[in-house]
């Protein structure tokens, strides 16, 4: 195991400083000490050497370099790791970097010391062979490898323990805002509601809402997926049309299909309005329709609702796509889906939101099947017990 490298020390310390605010008011604010670090045996030329050190000092004189709650010291013990770190990359050796405390923002502070340590080299009096200073800057590219790796490291921990899945969820809330507000302006901007737009940037805008649309979905799948996949927003059953339900969602997923110049056909049902769980039911014509206008590059996608019986329905997302290959179709409703390369996995935005879509539909007390070929496209479907309602 590893010794800990020895805190490092002030050489020489000018007193604390003060500087007073421009603004008249008298204010003083406090300018940290300049301090020379004891710097570790470093197997560089002694000009590099110098040069690093004089880099640490810089930044250990910098008020930006301590965070609020970290202390100078472990800034200090921070700095003297990260040249010892760096001495071991030149030297042909795994950098080990070891952190002083947790709230030491090294990141931050290996950017400084980068920068700072440029600002140094170009102003060095001895010659240096080039090559000596690439290998120097290459080590901090190495140090840097290292830290990116071992922050992964962290955040993967962090996403397996007991927290992983709220902060999955909580980073899926704060997409969620942004993208519907991109949304709503591309839409809005595509309509000419606020100008005349050419057909260019008509197509630009409908890319970026198709793109800020699969990013809000993915979003939404992955709050569902924590929840469960199977949450019906509505617990009782409400009065809903299913023409309204069918052209709200024709109506979100067109700008994508105009894009893409497909159609989206609409077939609804004689008897309309129905006692359900409209929210849950959305949910998956909207997913399926998406999906399908995905994987489909010319034709149409047609959104059928079919009346069987008094009170049963059929639904079914049908397209003219190239199918589902044979491969995929095993694990077509699997949220995870390996990648080609053993030991890669990959949330499929198709996989995940099918899952959702099969739980939800299995909740509302019907099964989602599917059916698919090279030339006959696809065609998710699936029966609903709706009893009549009167109309709204």
């Amino acid at each position: 195991m590893r010794s800990r490298a020895p805190r490092a020390t002030a050489t020489a310390r000018e007193p604390e400083r003060v500087e007073r605010s421009s603004g008249g008011s008298g204010a003083v604010r406090a300018v940290s000490p300049v301090v020379s670090l004891a710097v570790p045996d470093l197997r560089i030329a002694k000009p590099l050497r110098e040069a690093l050190r004089r880099a640490a000092d810089r930044v250990a004189a910098l008020p930006a370099a301590v965070e609020q709650g970290t202390h100078a010291d472990d800034l200090r013990f921070q700095l003297e790791a990260l040249q010892a770190a760096i001495s071991q990359a030149a030297a042909g050796e795994t950098p080990l970097l070891e952190r002083a405390a947790p709230a030491v923002p090294v990141q931050k502070v290996l950017n400084l010391l980068r920068a700072s340590l440029v600002a140094e080299l170009s102003s060095l009096r001895e010659a240096v062979p080039a090559g000596d200073i690439i290998s120097l800057m290459s080590a901090i590219e190495d140090v840097q490898l290292a830290l990116d790796r071992d922050e992964a490291h962290r955040f993967a921990s962090r996403l397996s323990g007991a927290g992983g899945l709220e902060l999955i969820v909580e980073v899926a809330h704060d997409l969620r805002s942004p993208l519907a507000s991109i949304l709503f302006l591309a839409e809005t901007l595509r309509k000419a509601q606020s100008g005349v737009v050419n057909p260019v940037q008509e197509r630009q805008l409908g890319l970026i809402y198709s793109a800020a649309f699969g990013l809000s979905a993915m979003a939404s799948d992955v709050i569902e997926l924590a929840r469960g996949g199977d949450r019906l927003v509505d617990t009782a059953l409400v009065p809903f049309s299913v023409a309204d339900l069918m052209r709200s969602v024709r109506d979100i997923v067109l700008p994508m299909a105009e894009e893409k110049g497909l159609t989206v056909r609409l077939t609804t049902p004689d008897a309309d309005f129905r006692l359900g769980h409209p929210g849950a039911l959305n949910r998956v014509l909207l997913n399926l329709t998406t999906n399908a206008l995905k994987f489909t590059s010319e034709g149409h996608v047609e959104l059928t609702a079919k009346q069987l019986s008094r009170t049963r329905l059929s639904f079914s997302v049908q397209d003219t796509g190239r199918g589902i290959p044979p491969e995929v179709m095993s694990c077509l409703f699997e949220t995870f889906r390996r990648r080609r390369n053993a030991g890669e996995y990959t949330f499929s935005s198709a996989g995940l939101g099918l899952s959702i879509c099969r739980k939800l539909v299995a909740a509302m007390g019907g099964a989602l099947q599917v059916d698919t070929g090279a030339a006959a496209g696809t065609r998710f479907s699936f029966e609903l017990d709706l009893a009549t309602a009167p109309r709204l």
